[in-house]
């Protein structure tokens, strides 16, 4: 047979695929999310994330140094807040002395160098688990705003290079820009999560910050997953009012968003590879369905491919390790 074009020549060793591979994942393509609990000497694994850890801050501080070593230069903090501590106004996300403020001044302390990203949003202070003030069983946009735009400066005046708020309220970007330029932080980033989904893949990520609704569930402010448009449409007016970058969550079954919203905009892209997605993984590892490393590697060129300037992964140190 005769062709004058034999597509299989530029796949025909690993030699030639390297060289004309397009899309390559190192580790500065990765965001390593830390959770953080009081105490001290506790590594607390997450029951239904094998192999990922709730730490306190002197063995947080070990791992982020740990991280740095191996080249990932950003991490994404959550904290476990005590039950005692919860309310509905969010009244310890302002703490100056709380567990996320003395995080952020104490990871800045031993690893200067390390991009610290803090999560805003209420949920994980709630006594209803939401990301928002609750009023009845309706959550308080405006109200919320306020608070998160208040965390937010907290969490620069402790250090913080990036605020990413993660709580899909309305106008709190352009609040949250606001209020950092008018307390002087003008070198203070926003990572904002402009495409959240209402997604039933969080379930692990919930279980390890114990930060599940009380009630009903969240789709009045995260995005619902029919819907396409409404992501470009939310990304675009969250760089209108300020957000440096944006990010798209979750990631797998959402590539198509993250490719739409590359092509639409001119600022990085990152996208969540979130607990679920790694749960799914790890435990069709455990039943021997998948080769894990094969799969986390593939998993995230993927997210890379469709557009991912930035991945937040679980898997961050799994995959720096495996690409060797």
């Amino acid at each position: 047979m005769i062709l004058l074009k034999r597509h299989r020549i530029i796949r025909s060793s690993p030699a030639i695929r390297s060289l004309v591979a397009e899309t390559r994942l190192t580790p500065d393509d990765m965001m390593a999310p830390l959770f953080i609990v009081e105490g001290e000497g506790a590594v607390e694994e997450v029951s239904s994330m094998p192999g990922y850890f709730r730490r306190s801050l002197d063995e947080t501080i070990k791992e982020v140094k740990e991280l740095w070593s191996m080249q990932i230069k950003a991490v994404l903090l959550f904290i476990k807040c005590k039950d005692e501590l919860k309310d509905n106004k969010g009244t310890e996300a302002l703490n100056p002395d709380g567990l996320m403020q003395r995080s952020i001044r104490a990871i800045k302390d031993a690893c200067p160098d390390m991009l610290v990203m803090t999560d805003v949003a209420l949920d994980p202070f709630s006594s209803y688990g939401h990301d928002g003030i609750v009023e009845g069983n309706e959550i308080l946009n405006d109200a919320t705003v306020e608070v998160l735009a208040e965390m937010s400066v907290s969490h620069a005046r402790a250090g913080a290079d990036f605020v990413a708020p993660s709580d899909m309220m309305d106008g709190r970007i352009g609040a949250i820009r606001l209020a950092l330029e008018q307390n002087g932080f003008t070198r203070t980033g926003i990572l904002s999560y402009s495409a959240k989904y209402a997604s039933c893949f969080y379930g692990p990520f919930r279980d390890a910050l114990d930060s599940a609704p009380g009630f009903g569930d969240k789709k009045t402010y995260q995005m619902d997953y029919q819907n396409r448009r409404e992501a470009i449409k939310e990304t675009l007016l969250d760089i209108e009012e300020g957000a440096d970058m944006v990010m798209v969550k979750p990631a797998l079954s959402y590539l198509d968003i993250i490719r739409e919203v590359k092509d639409a905009v001119h600022v990085p892209v990152s996208a969540y590879n979130i607990s679920g997605e790694y749960a799914m993984i790890k435990a069709a590892a455990r039943m021997g369905w998948l080769n894990e490393e094969k799969a986390i590697i593939e998993t995230l060129t993927s997210i890379k491919r469709a557009g991912a300037d930035l991945i937040a992964t679980y898997f961050a140190r799994d995959a720096v390790r495996i690409l060797g």
